[in-house]
C-alpha cells in the first residue's frame, strides 16, 4: 500500500556534518559533529546569537548547494520513490527552494514534493499533507510530530538528539536501519 513518507532535508537526507566545515572556517574552529551535543551551534561560536544568525542566512545557500548526501539515503530514497510519495518539509526558508530542487536533481534524488516552511516546526505541515510516517534528525521535532500527529518518526541519531525518545521514535544509526524498519511496518499493516 502505498504511504506518504515526510522527509527532512538537512542532517537527514543530508550529512549531519554538512555545515562543520563552514563553522570551522568562518570562526576558526576546529569542530567535528562528535563536539556538536545539542541543535543548536550558539554556544560553539564566540559571537553575539544575531551575528550568527546573520552569518548562517548569508552562508545558507552555499551550505546547502554543497552539503553532502547522508550515506546510504540515494540507495534507500530511490527504492521507495516508485512505492511511496516523498515528502520533503524542511525547515528552510522558502528562497532557497532553487538552491535544493538543484541539489537533489544533481544527486538524482527524486521527490513528489519539497516544502521550505521556514521553521522547524513542522506539525502542521505533517497534517497537511498527511504523511503517514516522518523522518527527522531534530530530537524535539520527531517528539511533537510523533505525539501531535499519532505517527512513527524515525529519528536519525546524532550527537545533538540523543535525550530519551518516547515509543513510537524510532532511532536508527543508518538509511539502511530506516529502510529495515520501514519494510517491517509496512508488512504488519503500517497504520
Amino acid at each position: 500500500m502505498k504511504k506518504r513518507f515526510g522527509i527532512d532535508i538537512d542532517g537527514t537526507v543530508t550529512s549531519p556534518a554538512s555545515m562543520i566545515p563552514f563553522l570551522n572556517k568562518a570562526f576558526g574552529l576546529e569542530l567535528t559533529l562528535d563536539d556538536v551535543k545539542q541543535y543548536d551551534l550558539y554556544p560553539l561560536v564566540d559571537i553575539a546569537p544575531d551575528e550568527f544568525d546573520q552569518w548562517f542566512k548569508e552562508s545558507e545557500p552555499e551550505i546547502y548547494r554543497t552539503s553532502t548526501i547522508a550515506d546510504g539515503a540515494k540507495q534507500v530514497l530511490n527504492k521507495w520513490k516508485n512505492e511511496h510519495e516523498l515528502y520533503f518539509i524542511s525547515a528552510r526558508n522558502a528562497e532557497l527552494l532553487e538552491v535544493t530542487e538543484k541539489w537533489f536533481l544533481e544527486h538524482t534524488l527524486e521527490f513528489h514534493h519539497i516544502e521550505l516552511i521556514g521553521t522547524h516546526h513542522k506539525i502542521q505541515a505533517a497534517k497537511e499533507y498527511k504523511v503517514d510516517i516522518f523522518f527527522e534528525d531534530k530530537h524535539d521535532n520527531a517528539v511533537m510530530i510523533h505525539e501531535e500527529c499519532q505517527i512513527p518518526v524515525i529519528l536519525f541519531d546524532t550527537p545533538y538528539n540523543r535525550d530519551p525518545i518516547p515509543n513510537g521514535v524510532i532511532r536508527v544509526h543508518s538509511w539502511e536501519e530506516a529502510y529495515e524498519w520501514v519494510e517491517q511496518w509496512l508488512k504488519v499493516g503500517a497504520k
